[in-house]
């Protein structure tokens, strides 16, 4: 059995190609009225019915775009080129059912159709369609170019073998995937268990219960947050007085003291009770608060240029650094939003309310690097506290906190300098802090080690499935698994 015996089509000699119906205004009301699959309709696993759409069609418009069991829909254009290509068999899932011109359909001998929509999931998932796509941004396939997509056809039967061994490679191998996503979920619910315990005062013994063990004095949390509250006045006051002095002022008397606005403290009626010698605190009270540079065209004629961060660069506890751009700035510009290591910064977000509200630690991996204004900057005074206050941020507690804190009723969500502010913290003993996050750094490491592990198997698994796909295309698998008699006699002779 050889890929000799294959023969190289175009795919407009053995289907039609059509490409779907434009939507429009217009349409959206009618006498006629159709469901109509979509691009997202059309997934990796097959057609899915989650957000069928309706719009009017002609009964001639009917005939051409209806669908019927057996045809072949491929995603037309995405803005990811991963996803151009995307192929799914129609299954008569929808009664009556047309299709947009964000897919194609093909039309082939139901005899073809389980291979042609092999040959099309290969073609999709090995890139080989996004090479083809034109367009910036959104990269389109065409029902021209499909048509003269060139198919590597085998005989009848070698189809059909072809066919049911990849289903079952590709279903055990789905199996693997299935198993190795679990494994993922459940270490990620692991890390969520370990900062639920930690933020609780759960994950080590708290600073209460060890001092009266010791039988010695510790300090509680309220009088770290007040031993914060008067230094953060304190750099206030000297702020004030640089500025009163570079103008050439000399105070008289102390009432400029009385401009300091003392943080809000938190209403803790309805927040949760804390361990002994935990208090709630509020961002503000602990940190500063800042926000971010505007992007605007007047910048590209600024002198000084330097790296920022965006939106792009924060993702839960870890700043990526691939794609970092720069901004033009001013002196006092830099000087307000320059960051510096221990910088706890938060994703402000206007859209998804589970994108809202990343959260990392500035390592102070660029220097200088500024950031823009839908990043919040939070800087803590000691440094200590940009840990701790990260790990209630990624915590499910923490979660909820950011997410009621964006929640709004016209349904954009989003964060602002005042309601990160207003967060509240749950507030442990300074050495307490510091055993806990000890704590959380060891647990952590565990589960991080087999995640990377998972990763790669996914990986693996992604790339097995590739040449699963590549080799059966090119007449090798179904060799590789019955083989051919004539070699097997030729081969006894030889023995």
């Amino acid at each position: 059995m050889s890929a000799s015996r294959w023969k190289r089509v175009l795919l407009s000699e053995i289907a039609e190609v059509r490409l779907g119906r434009q939507r429009s205004p217009k349409r959206a009301v009618g006498p006629n009225m159709r469901p109509y699959m979509r691009a997202v309709n059309v997934t990796w696993n097959g057609i899915s019915l989650h957000d069928v759409k309706e719009m009017d069609f002609t009964p001639e418009e009917f005939e051409t775009y209806a669908l019927r069991r057996g045809d072949l829909l491929l995603s037309e254009a995405s803005g990811s080129a991963s996803e151009v290509g995307k192929p799914a068999i129609w299954n008569g899932e929808v009664s009556g059912c047309c299709f947009q011109n964000t897919l194609i359909r093909v039309r082939a001998p139901e005899p073809l159709v389980p291979f042609l929509h092999l040959h099309f999931y290969k073609d999709a998932l090995t890139g080989e369609f996004a090479r083809a796509a034109r367009g910036v941004g959104i990269h389109h396939l065409g029902a021209k170019a499909l048509s003269g997509w060139e198919v590597h056809l085998p005989p009848p039967d070698e189809q059909r073998r072809i066919v049911e061994t990849v289903d079952s490679y590709l279903t055990r191998l789905d199996d693997v995937t299935s198993t190795l996503e679990r494994v993922r979920r459940n270490l990620k619910r692991y890390r969520a268990c370990i900062l639920k315990a930690a933020v609780e005062g759960r994950l080590v013994p708290t600073e209460a219960k060890l001092a009266q063990a010791e039988g010695r004095e510790y300090e509680p949390a309220s009088i770290l947050l007040k031993r914060i509250l008067v230094e953060r006045r304190r750099r206030w006051e000297e702020g004030e007085l640089a500025k009163m002095k570079a103008a050439g002022k000399t105070p008289k008397n102390d009432d400029w003291k009385a401009k300091y606005k003392e943080p809000t403290a938190p209403d803790t009626t309805e927040l949760p009770s804390l361990p002994v010698g935990w208090c709630w605190a509020l961002v503000d009270q602990l940190g500063d608060v800042n926000g971010g540079l505007t992007q605007n065209s007047k910048r590209r004629d600024l002198r000084l240029q330097v790296p920022f961060l965006r939106v792009a660069n924060v993702y839960a506890d870890e700043v990526r650094l691939d794609t970092v751009k720069e901004i033009g700035v001013t002196e006092a510009e830099r000087e307000r939003t320059q960051l510096v290591a221990g910088d706890l910064l938060i994703v402000e977000g206007n859209g998804s309310i589970d994108q809202i509200g990343r959260v990392a630690l500035w390592n102070a991996a660029i220097a200088p690097c500024v950031h823009q204004n839908h990043l919040i900057r939070v800087r803590f005074e000691p440094v200590a506290l940009a840990r701790w206050t990260l790990g209630w941020l990624l915590s499910p507690s923490g979660r909820i906190a950011i997410e009621q804190a964006a929640s709004s009723t016209s349904g954009l969500h989003t964060l602002s300098l005042s309601k990160v502010s207003h967060l509240p913290v749950p507030l442990p003993p300074l050495t307490e802090q510091v055993r806990i996050i000890q704590a959380v750094d060891r647990y952590r490491d565990r589960p991080k080690a087999l995640e990377q592990i998972v990763s790669l198997e996914v990986r693996y698994c992604d790339h097995l499935r590739q040449s699963i796909l590549a080799c059966a295309l090119r007449g090798e698998l179904v060799e590789s698994v019955r083989g051919s008699g004539t070699d097997q006699r030729r081969r006894s002779r030889t023995q």
